[in-house]
């Protein structure tokens, strides 16, 4: 069987690389698209490079957004999206998949709606509590959807709609090996920062204004994406050389991390700081992982800040305001943490249980379901 995925960003192709690893022997997979993560920037997409890493092939499609902010790109992205529409079309057509699976995410639509008119299957997977915009407008296109949480059912309808749960990378469930920049034991606490594939700009700079006092307590393992428009890798880089030799040994940095460094990062760091996109939260579900989550600002329907709120009702989570924290803020809500990581701990079965665990297997099922029935 030959399979077409596409996800339109990191968050989205994460589950959907959680599919691909499990599929691998049983069906051909290629991915559709972004080659590069942020609009006007030469960044490699996550997509992109685990595609590369893992042999799979990738079909780059080049469209446009509808983008939540103004920007100098603003207009010239508007104006791919029907470039994008064709692209898609010829993609398919050469392709010839016999089920589109999409995940979500801007570059997603065009690609379903061109699947649509050539009569091949589609399957949507919704990740978030609710459901994100590209779905929403594919919804009467798809032959099955699958949705993480049962908050997303009334969003779609009944007789297309099975409840499957958010899929997870076995390296992210499953890490092996310490990842060879990992300090010997027994040093001190750790925190691993995360802004996700493509970094967080805000949650690097906070970490480089608290930078000297926090390495006077804590290791830290910090994964700042690689977006040329900020330079944070690079900045901080040249901060952490005019550090103590004491203290760059206690700062560890890496633009991107595999599925299986991250696993091993939030399996055995004592806190982990992150944004609070869907997969993310999941993961920390699983690991029951004491985290300070900085939610994204603006995005659709406020996801960032619901996602937060689960873990924060549970119990394992902190959240702050990006747009009011201040370092000193920061610190302050760290060391509290950090001196109470016992307390969050006592909910990490409470988090477990919320995930569905064999939800990859439920959501090939769908797929072959589809298959059948074309």
């Amino acid at each position: 069987m030959k399979i077409a995925i596409t996800a339109g960003g990191g968050g989205h192709f994460a589950s959907a690389l959680a599919v691909i690893e499990s599929l691998q022997g049983r069906a051909s997979v290629t991915v559709i698209g972004r080659k590069y993560a942020l609009e006007g920037d030469l960044a490699l997409s996550f997509e992109y490079q685990m595609a590369e890493a893992l042999h799979i092939p990738f079909i780059s499609l080049k469209t446009g957004r509808l983008q939540r902010k103004i920007s100098p790109h603003t207009f010239l992205s508007l104006l791919k999206v029907p470039f994008g529409l064709w692209h898609a079309h010829k993609i398919l057509r050469e392709l010839l998949p016999d089920v589109l699976v999409s995940f979500g995410g801007y570059v997603a639509f065009p690609v379903v709606l061109a699947a649509f008119t050539q009569r091949i299957p589609i399957v949507l997977h919704e990740q978030t509590l609710e459901a994100g915009l590209a779905n929403r407008l594919s919804t009467p296109f798809a032959s099955k959807i699958c949705v993480s949480w049962r908050t997303s059912e009334s969003f779609f309808p009944k007789n297309k709609t099975i409840f499957t749960g958010l899929p997870l990378r076995k390296t992210i469930l499953r890490p092996v090996n310490k990842p060879s920049i990992v300090v010997s034991e027994g040093r001190g606490k750790s925190i691993y920062i995360t802004g996700g594939s493509s970094g967080a700009h805000a949650i690097n700079v906070l970490i480089e204004k608290s930078l000297d006092k926090l390495l006077e307590k804590y290791i830290l393992y910090h994964q700042t994406g690689d977006a040329r428009v900020f330079g944070d890798f690079e900045r901080l880089s040249f901060y952490r050389r005019s550090l103590s030799k004491e203290k760059q040994q206690r700062y560890f940095l890496s633009k991107f991390l595999s599925p299986e460094d991250a696993g091993w990062f939030l399996s055995n760091a004592d806190l982990v700081i992150c944004r609070s996109g869907m997969n993310t939260v999941s993961e920390l579900l699983y690991y029951g992982k004491p985290c300070l989550l900085i939610p994204l600002p603006y995005g659709q329907r406020n996801e960032q800040k619901m996602n937060a709120s689960l873990l924060y009702t549970i119990g394992i989570a902190e959240v702050v305001n990006q747009q009011i924290i201040t370092p000193e803020m920061f610190l302050e809500k760290i060391t509290t943490m950090m001196h109470t990581l016992s307390d969050y701990k006592k909910n990490a079965t409470e988090a477990k249980s919320m995930l569905q665990i064999d939800a990859t297997e439920q959501v090939i099922q769908a797929i072959y379901d589809v298959k059948k029935k074309k």
